[in-house]
């Protein structure tokens, strides 16, 4: 669980259930991360109320700091709870392709070996 998470409301009161669910969704996403990366990462949550022409009133923003890059993601809809869940899975597929880059072993798996497979079937 991601320890340091920072959450502000800006124009907004956070009250405790809204807080308890940035938590736990914010807070899990460290099982996504590299095991390199779950000791420092820190997480940072605006939350801001807003009046948009097309009816969303409430915008969300995480920040996550990783090693070697700064992931981000922004959304806003009617209700900030939704806001934040669609938040999150923006930022699952951002640490996917993080996570792809940093490990070489991630993505590649069984290519040489199907390779080598196909080339001894050949051979005899």
């Amino acid at each position: 669980m991601i320890k340091a998470i920072e959450i502000k409301g800006i124009q907004f009161e956070v009250d405790a259930v809204t807080e308890k669910y940035v938590m736990r969704k914010i807070g899990r996403l460290d099982r996504y991360l590299p095991k390199h990366a779950r000791k420092s990462v820190t997480a940072e949550v605006r939350l801001r109320e807003v009046n948009r022409d097309h009816g969303n009133k409430y915008e969300a923003e995480v920040n996550l700091h990783v090693p070697d890059k700064f992931i981000t993601a922004k959304d806003s809809t009617v209700n900030v709870l939704a806001a934040i869940d669609i938040v999150e899975a923006k930022i699952v597929a951002q640490l996917h392709r993080y996570k792809e880059a940093t490990l070489p072993h991630v993505g590649r798996r069984g290519v040489l070996s199907r390779f080598k497979r196909s080339y001894a079937r050949e051979v005899q």
